[in-house]
């Protein structure tokens, strides 16, 4: 064999063990027994990472409140739904969010947002005002909207399936046919947690596709909040080793280990043992006196790297993962342009998340609630106010930018109408009525002047 030959494949060889992944080489080793990560993710190592990462329950909480920043409306008709209280709003509308504010329907779902995004999916466990136990399917509800009684909220590991469809000629074949919800499988405080079967009838399942064969928004970048662990883990004890670390006594070849233990008051045996007692109340912050004749005494100092790259590059991968820039996951503000950039990016992506998995989720729900007569069937419209839109400083200064054009193009030239202004604004058309302010005419004026003022009491 050539000899530049021989020399490559062993290059590669050694570039294979030492970087286990290397392009060309066959892989012999296991990147996550290598670096620490789990094979397999369990919804109980994902809840862990959720409830005591900070980068974590940032990602997962700030998509959540940038997602249901307000509060959608369940329209009859597509028209702005901002009008709540108003003669626009029709009698149906009103009572839905009447009933649906009295029962907190929409915090309750965002909940049920932010618990799917820790697991797989989560649950929404409706409790109707019919009559029968959790385990018994759902005809009719009676009552309308006071047949609605509770929306609970649940995580993956409190609602599991428990039982499957095995029959192929089934509408419903490959789906849950029954659930089992254990409330204290999840730390509750709770004096008598709930341990049901439920019904799927009973249940809406809320997920990136309404099955429980989700993902975790937390799973792609997992080993990236492990890295950040272990970085910040061993940054910590190694500050703390450095500031509490036991001495080093080195023993000159002239000590007199007998003396010393004479002076002590101790056996030579227990001279060890009691040089430990010594230590440990020098380290507890006694002002103790080290007896060390003949030794001196040193610390083991742990030099530390500085760990800001290397917590950057796992948390920059993080928010890569949960497509969130990195200014607002951790709140850092290195820039207005900058900043206002990564704002409308942030505000485009949760509306997206909206479009294509919040609003499929409430609809479904509404679409259970139409069958078992909660709610009329309808063709119901879901507004919720935009994400993207601009403040209303930014409105104003458009308008006046507009305002400003007009002028400059003089008396001849109107680039945009009154209504075009106001339409920047978010204002509606002026009635023809209120498009003029009353003048005070003549005889107003000389009746103001001439109206002699009130005498004081």
């Amino acid at each position: 064999m050539n000899k530049v030959v021989m020399l490559a494949n062993y290059a590669q060889r050694r570039l294979g063990s030492m970087f286990p992944g290397f392009p060309g080489v066959s892989p012999k080793h296991d990147h996550y027994k290598d670096f620490g990560y789990p094979e397999r993710l369990t919804f109980e190592q994902l809840y862990r990472m959720y409830s005591r990462n900070g980068v974590a329950a940032a990602g997962v909480d700030k998509t959540v409140r940038k997602t249901w920043q307000n509060n959608p409306y369940l329209l009859e008709q597509e028209r702005d739904g901002s009008q709540k209280g108003t003669a626009k709003e029709t009698a149906t509308e009103k009572a839905i969010r009447q009933r649906f504010d009295e029962l907190r329907i929409w915090t309750r779902l965002a909940e049920a947002d932010r618990m799917s995004m820790v697991g797989a999916y989560a649950g929404v466990i409706l409790r109707f005002a019919d009559g029968l136990p959790f385990n018994r399917p759902v005809t009719k509800v009676p009552g309308g909207l006071m047949g609605l009684v509770e929306f609970i909220p649940a995580w993956q590991g409190q609602l599991t399936v428990s039982q499957w469809d095995t029959v192929e000629t089934s509408e419903t074949y490959g789906q849950p046919q029954m659930f089992q919800f254990s409330e204290s499988a999840i730390g509750t405080t709770k004096q008598q947690p709930r341990n049901i079967m439920i019904h799927p009838d009973r249940v809406i399942i809320w997920s990136k596709d309404g099955s429980v064969n989700g993902s975790s928004s937390l799973e792609p970048g997992y080993n990236s909040l492990v890295d950040m662990e272990k970085v910040r883990g061993a940054g910590g004890e190694g500050f703390w080793k450095n500031a509490k670390s036991a001495p080093v006594f080195e023993v000159d070849k002239e000590a007199k280990i007998d003396q010393m233990a004479k002076a002590m008051g101790v056996s030579i045996e227990d001279l060890a043992d009691k040089m430990n007692e010594q230590v440990a109340d020098w380290n507890a912050g006694f002002d103790q006196l080290l007896m060390i004749m003949g030794m001196q005494a040193k610390t083991l100092n742990v030099t530390l790297p500085s760990p800001e790259h290397f917590y950057a590059v796992a948390l920059q991968d993080f928010a890569a993962s949960m497509n969130i820039p990195v200014k607002i996951l951790v709140g850092m503000q290195t820039g207005e342009r900058a900043s206002q950039e990564d704002a409308d990016e942030w505000a485009q992506t949760n509306m997206s998340r909206r479009a294509n998995q919040t609003i499929p989720n409430i609809m479904l729900l509404i679409n259970r609630l139409e069958q078992v007569g909660i709610l009329d069937e309808h063709d119901w419209y879901l507004d919720w106010a935009d994400l993207t839109e601009a403040s209303m400083s930014e409105k104003i200064e458009r308008a006046n930018k507009m305002a400003d054009t007009n002028q400059k193009m003089g008396d001849t030239i109107y680039v945009f109408t009154d209504d075009e202004i106001r339409a920047a604004v978010g204002y509606e058309p002026l009635q023809d009525a209120d498009k003029y302010r009353d003048e005070v005419t003549d005889d107003e004026e000389d009746a103001a002047l001439n109206t002699p003022p009130k005498k004081e009491e």
